[in-house]
């Protein structure tokens, strides 16, 4: 079925490709309701990151952005900012807007990844509809440095023709319906009357997972340099520190990077996508996420096995936290696709975190 607006599915992306409304992108950067976005080699060193104002191209800001080229072959410092074009531009057919979000591999090595695109004043943003223009990336490795090289995708763009996020009526319908979230652990859906915590405005909220024997990661900075080249490469020991609960919760430290995971497994059946979204203060001051999209059909498998998937969370602290079992940690919002993909991400079964269980680190690190 299709509906008369929401998020494109992969067969609307690919034809925006085939068309010539999305120029230098690659078929096989198309995932189910978005599309990876590949860095060229020209990139360069900030001395600061900026955003341009209406009317302005983000490539005539280098100069009072004390830019210098950056080549490839070296790495990204550590705390310092890189602007790199991407290949793929685009002139956007009248209604059509997008956003972007890091991809998942990006969030989970507290790498600040954000597109940059001319006369918007906004991070990863391409409002307002009908876009022409370039698009450019800003890298901030925050923990540790990182390699690069031209092709690499950090980010992944995502486009509409309409705000389908569902309101509190709507969420209660299709958690009915399509069984959105699931207690892993006594395998069955959670229902709309059994959610404690609630923001009343469309939105799920997560808790954090603390059963599992290691409950969580922290990321104390590292001298060694990550190859995003490299999959299943490094140790976890030599970037993260396991961690492990205590007195039935875990602490994090004022400062901190922290890789966790939802006790909730989530549910995308494919006519939906859904976002992660920013927690409010009243829950705490950290930050939960630095990717956040989840493409549909994540935890949705034919054969009925398995009923969803746990989400990772890349936590920022912001002050020192004592984390409990059931307390507010994430918030999830669900929007329609215009269609089903072609191919949703429940099939992808070679995905890297398709089956992920517990708080799993990027595709760079050996599994345990």
């Amino acid at each position: 079925m299709k509906n008369r607006f929401g998020a494109l599915p992969d067969t609307d992306i690919k034809s925006l490709i085939r068309a010539g409304f999305i120029k230098g992108a690659r078929e096989e950067n198309i995932n189910p309701a978005s599309l990876d976005l590949a860095v060229s080699e020209e990139t360069y060193r900030l001395e600061g990151l900026f955003l341009p104002r209406a009317g302005e191209k983000v490539k005539d800001l280098l100069k009072g952005a004390g830019a210098s080229p950056h080549d490839l072959e070296q790495p990204l410092e550590r705390n310092v900012t890189y602007l790199a074009k991407l290949y793929e531009t685009l002139e956007l057919p009248q209604g059509i807007y997008g956003y972007c979000n890091p991809k998942s591999s990006t969030g989970r090595n507290h790498i600040h990844a954000r597109l940059l695109a001319d006369g918007v004043p906004r991070y990863d943003a391409l409002t307002p509809a009908g876009y022409c223009g370039e698009l450019w990336i800003a890298i901030t490795p925050k923990s540790f440095s990182i390699k690069i090289s031209k092709g690499l995708t950090l980010n992944q763009l995502r486009l509409f023709n309409g705000d389908t996020r569902l309101d509190e009526l709507e969420i209660q319908i299709a958690l009915k319906a399509n069984e959105l979230l699931w207690d892993y652990l006594k395998k069955k859906p959670i229902f709309y009357e059994e959610i404690k915590i609630k923001d009343n405005d469309g939105s799920l909220i997560l808790t954090p997972d603390l059963n599992s024997e290691i409950v969580g990661y922290e990321c104390r900075g590292s001298n060694k340099v990550l190859d995003f080249s490299k999959k299943e490469f490094y140790r976890a020991d030599d970037f993260f520190e396991p961690i492990f609960k205590k007195n039935d919760c875990i602490y994090l430290k004022e400062g901190g990077f922290y890789i966790i995971s939802t006790k909730e497994a989530v549910v995308v059946p494919p006519e939906f996508a859904c976002e992660m979204w920013p927690t409010d203060h009243r829950s705490g001051e950290f930050r939960v996420h630095y990717a956040g999209f989840v493409d549909p059909g994540w935890g949705f498998f034919k054969n009925g096995e398995i009923k969803g998937n746990p989400l990772t969370l890349e936590v920022k602290a912001y002050e020192d936290l004592i984390v409990r079992e059931g307390q507010p940690i994430a918030k999830i919002k669900f929007e329609r696709m215009i269609s089903a993909p072609e191919k949703h991400y429940g099939e992808k079964l070679y995905s890297n975190y398709t089956l992920q269980n517990g708080p799993t680190l990027s595709k760079h690190f050996l599994r345990t």
